[in-house]
């Protein structure tokens, strides 16, 4: 897919251009980042201080989001341009993983749309003889949720790690919650250490599994929405490698293109 092609895919999808994820969203996550709430910091431990008018002038720059402190309300967006910059970049790593054939840990907080994203991708890099791993399959994660605390289990589909409800999977329906939480790629960490390893080299994924792979040292890429902070400022201290701008609760069929760019970049089409 051409770059021009793609962009014009991110606008008509809602990827990029006005997205769905509304001002007052993005502006209450900025104010919770800046009070320290882990619901939002993802993980992240931030090495400055960010207060919510340090961070709406980040996200202008790195999303696109209007730097305007009076705009309150309505609909956010994120510029195209800078999706397509994050994407060239995020495979130019994934290029770089494949080169070296280094051991790769994919996770995400959206299963239910970002599954098959990363699916792709796990299946190109194992195809070029890297390692994806899948550690701590099965374990069990305690999250805190709006709901109180609630048992997870950690589990993999093709390589790609996301939590579900514990017990007996529903047949015919996606599986995995929706989870902002780092303690899922801490369990994963914690287990391949034990067991002696490998650690990946390279952890892709979204929300806590870039944040916590990425306060750990550990390089980590991912996709990030316009209320997801956290991963951008990671961006700019240096814990995270690649924050892609793009809307992350579209359809999930709206992720193929995306798929098939940056497979194409990475030079990894088959």
């Amino acid at each position: 897919m051409s770059t021009g092609a793609l962009r014009a895919h991110l606008l008509a999808a809602g990827l990029a251009g006005t997205v769905a994820t509304s001002r007052e969203e993005s502006l209450r996550s900025y104010r919770l980042f800046a009070a320290g709430d882990p619901r939002v910091t993802l993980g992240l431990v931030p090495a400055g201080g960010w207060g919510e008018a340090e961070l709406l002038r980040l996200m202008a720059e790195k999303c696109g989001v209007s730097g305007d402190p009076a705009y309150r309300s309505g609909p956010d967006a994120i510029d195209p341009e800078r999706t397509l910059r994050g994407l060239d970049a995020f495979a130019g790593r994934l290029a770089v993983a494949a080169a070296r054939r280094a051991p790769v840990l994919f996770g995400t907080g959206h299963p239910h749309r970002l599954l098959g994203f990363y699916v792709a991708l796990a299946d190109a890099l194992s195809a070029a003889g890297c390692d994806v791993l899948t550690p701590a399959q099965g374990r069990c994660v305690d999250i805190t949720t709006r709901f109180g605390l609630r048992t997870y289990v950690l589990d993999y589909v093709r390589g790609v790690a996301f939590v579900r409800e514990a017990g007996p999977s529903e047949g015919g329906r996606e599986p995995g919650a929706h989870s902002h939480s780092a303690l899922p790629v801490r369990a994963a960490l914690e287990s391949a250490a034990e067991a002696g390893g490998p650690l990946p080299a390279l952890v892709v994924g979204d929300h806590g599994w870039v944040c916590g792979a990425g306060q750990l040292g550990i390089e980590a890429i991912g996709l990030a929405d316009t209320d997801d902070p956290a991963l951008f400022v990671g961006e700019a201290e240096g814990q995270v490698a690649v924050a892609v701008p793009l809307d992350d609760g579209v359809p999930s069929a709206y992720y193929r293109p995306l798929t098939r760019y940056v497979l194409n970049r990475a030079c990894l089409s088959r």
